[in-house]
């Protein structure tokens, strides 16, 4: 479908969100499809692609044309793979003959079992704290406990880097927003410095490993200035827990600051291998979000399937047993052959290895021709990140050889050349 010149140069994520002046609600759906039938390329081509076999090293992948072919999968958050651990599969088999498929209720009525129970309980062990809450949704658990915790009262202090919903909650709260740039400890410092003294809710929010560059939030700095200005601490370790820090318990252990967090919440859905989130926080705190966490009080409970599941995943955490040495091992490896072809991968300290690209067109290109050739991997730009700072986004699996990294190494590099990246 052929699009006009105006049309090609306005193909930006901003320009359909809004309704235009004269045009129906729906109108720019239209418009959305019009572009994607185009055959121009925009970044989207990859998207709900469908996977023929469970999550390993190589997956067979439907294409939209309905073309099946298998990739080296450098693009999926479940780091360990630790969701086909025999021992994950098999606790996960016998919650779900036990209980069936799904709970039926929310968690506050008849929607838990002892499992769910169970599972909070090691997650609060894992972090030293005196309890924790699940939640169905790891995007609902930031909005939960933001929006909870939180009110028109209060001032939160968010790195301008921290994940979407997490500033969805803050937005749900009511409650005044100050952002300071990605990391900058001195901008950060200035903000606190300026909060009226008449405001004594303060909460500085930060991911702990940040999903686009996958460094890890200053959080000896964070804790430090949360003391000096009486401000409260949340970090999201989406995708920190089990991976980071001297036996895996995420960016607080990295910086030996556990017990100077307040709030640490979590995801179950990257490294866990599973679904949700969760907040570990002295027990009075907790039972507070059981009753005022909307996104918690008002959805079904998670799948006791999932929750058995997680336990076993949780007892490899505890013994440090999941692979996470292994895991780095890899990773480190791709970093090293990627940085010795000349790429630039930012400040990585992760599982997360950002490829920057910096030219929206080529990393189309890039993206498209990777997929195509065997190489999985996911890419970034706005809204994401700024468009000047588009980057393919590669995540290792503990379970990629040494070959296949090899191969997807090659290919990457290729590409680098032929479009001049490198």
């Amino acid at each position: 479908m052929s699009i006009t010149e105006t049309e090609a140069i306005n193909i930006k994520f901003e320009n359909f969100i809004h309704t235009k002046e004269n045009e129906d609600l729906f109108e720019k759906t239209y418009r959305v499809d019009k572009i994607l039938k185009s055959g121009i390329l925009t970044g989207n081509e990859a998207l709900g692609m469908i996977s023929l076999n469970k999550l390993s090293p190589i997956v067979k992948l439907k294409e939209k044309d309905g073309y099946c072919h298998d990739v080296i999968m450098l693009g999926s958050n479940s780091y360990l793979n630790i969701a086909n651990h025999p021992k994950v599969i098999e606790a996960s088999k016998k919650a779900v003959e036990k209980f069936g498929m799904g709970m039926g209720a929310v968690s506050n009525y008849a929607g838990i079992c002892d499992l769910h129970k169970e599972l909070e309980k090691k997650i609060a062990k894992f972090y030293n704290c005196e309890d924790a809450i699940v939640f169905p949704s790891g995007y609902g658990t930031n909005v939960g406990v933001i929006s909870a915790l939180c009110n028109s009262e209060d001032i939160i202090i968010n790195d301008s880097a921290n994940h979407a919903s997490i500033y969805d909650g803050c937005q749900l709260s009511g409650a005044q927003i100050k952002v300071y740039p990605h990391g900058n400890m001195k901008y950060l410092e200035r903000i606190l410095d300026r909060i009226p003294g008449n405001i004594s809710g303060r909460l500085i929010i930060t991911d702990g490993v940040f999903s686009m560059d996958g460094d890890i939030a200053r959080l000896d700095k964070i804790t430090e200035l949360a003391q000096k200005y009486k401000c409260k601490v949340m970090v999201d370790d989406a995708h920190g827990i089990g991976i980071v820090g001297k036996t895996g318990r995420g960016s607080a252990q990295f910086y030996n600051v556990q017990d100077k967090i307040d709030l640490n919440v979590g995801m179950l859905s990257k490294a866990p291998g599973g679904l949700g989130g969760y907040c570990a926080a002295k027990k009075e705190i907790i039972q507070y979000l059981r009753l005022y966490a909307r996104t918690y009080f008002f959805s079904t409970a998670m799948p006791a399937s999932v929750a058995g599941g997680l336990i076993e995943v949780f007892k490899l955490f505890e013994k440090d047993k999941a692979g996470r040495a292994e895991l780095m091992q890899k990773t480190d490896y791709l970093k090293k052959k990627l940085l010795q072809a000349g790429f630039t991968l930012g400040n990585t300290q992760s599982a997360i290895i950002p490829v920057m690209i910096y030219d929206e067109k080529k990393l189309f290109k890039l993206y498209q021709e990777l997929r195509i050739q065997g190489v999985y991997v996911n890419i970034v730009t706005y809204p994401a990140t700024r468009r000047k700072e588009c980057r393919l986004r590669l995540c290792v699996m503990k379970d990629l050889t040494y070959h296949q990294l090899d191969i997807a190494a090659q290919l990457i590099i290729n590409k680098g050349k032929e479009y001049q990246i490198i």
